[in-house]
Order: C-alpha cells, then sequence, then structure tokens
C-alpha cells in the first residue's frame, strides 16, 4: 500500500517484490516460458512463502497465468506492453485505489468538498495517470540498460 513518508511515496514490500518477479520474468522469460516461484525465490532472493502470495494475487489479477504439470509454472497473462504498473499495484494492493472516506462530510460539507476537489481527487487522478503511462515493458527496457552509475 502507498503511504506518504517524511518527503516521498512508498510502496509495500509485496508491491516492489512484485515489480521486480514481472520484470525478472519480462527479461528473462519469452511469451510462452513459464518459471516456477522457487526459481524467482532464488534468483531474487525472496521468501518462496512470500512470492507465492505474491503470484496468488498476480494471478487474480490476470497479471500472470499458472500453468501445471512438470513444465509447469508461471506466465505473463499479455504482453509486458500491456500490463502497467497501475495494473499490477491495484493486483496487489486491492485496497490502493478505492476512493477516499469521507471526513467531516455530515459536519462541513463544504471543507469536505473542497477537500476532494483540491486535493484527493487531484492526488488520485495523478497517481493513476502516471502509474498508467508506465508499462512493464518499460521497466524491462530500462533495466537492461548499462550505463547505471552508482556512486557510493
Amino acid at each position: 500500500m502507498f503511504y506518504m513518508g517524511s518527503d516521498c511515496l512508498k510502496i509495500s514490500a509485496k508491491s516492489r517484490y512484485a515489480l521486480a518477479a514481472l520484470t525478472y520474468m519480462g527479461q528473462h522469460c519469452n511469451a510462452n516460458d513459464t518459471i516456477t516461484v522457487l526459481a524467482l525465490s532464488e534468483k531474487l532472493g525472496i521468501s518462496k512463502i512470500y512470492l507465492e502470495q505474491v503470484f496468488s494475487l498476480l494471478r487474480r489479477g490476470d497479471i500472470v497465468i499458472s500453468i501445471k504439470g512438470a513444465q509447469g509454472g508461471y506466465r505473463l497473462a499479455k504482453s509486458s506492453s500491456d500490463i502497467t504498473v497501475f495494473d499490477i499495484l491495484s493486483a496487489i494492493e486491492m485496497s490502493m485505489f478505492e476512493k477516499t472516506e469521507s471526513t467531516v462530510a455530515k459536519t462541513a460539507e463544504n471543507i469536505e468538498r473542497v477537500m476532494f476537489d483540491t486535493i484527493f481527487d487531484v492526488l488520485d487522478k495523478k497517481v493513476r495517470e502516471i502509474l498508467s503511462a508506465i508499462t512493464l515493458e518499460d521497466i524491462v527496457k530500462k533495466s537492461e540498460q548499462t550505463d547505471y552509475m552508482y556512486y557510493l
């Protein structure tokens, strides 16, 4: 879930793990390739049990498909260019994009309306626009660039 930190917007561990696992899948799996949660767990250093929970949510959100059998595992449900960060985060964080509840609607309707018109609705719209504009393909391409410089 998103929450405001001292000066930034933070995303839950579950969502970060989902983004990392899907990026790995985008980098290393062709359209019909599958990968197991165990393999992802080992490659990314994320708890297998935790990843199973994440992939259960991703499957329900139609982000991945579960394949049974000896060659089973997970694969992307559609092209990485058709999966947005909004799709991923809304699959993991079911309550993230719910309408903000009223605060003082019964006692101060004007204040309530102003808060929604100037803050909550504007913020919701912008976050949705930004997250919908970034695809998994964008993340994969950016992660494959080798010109990142890290300074210690």
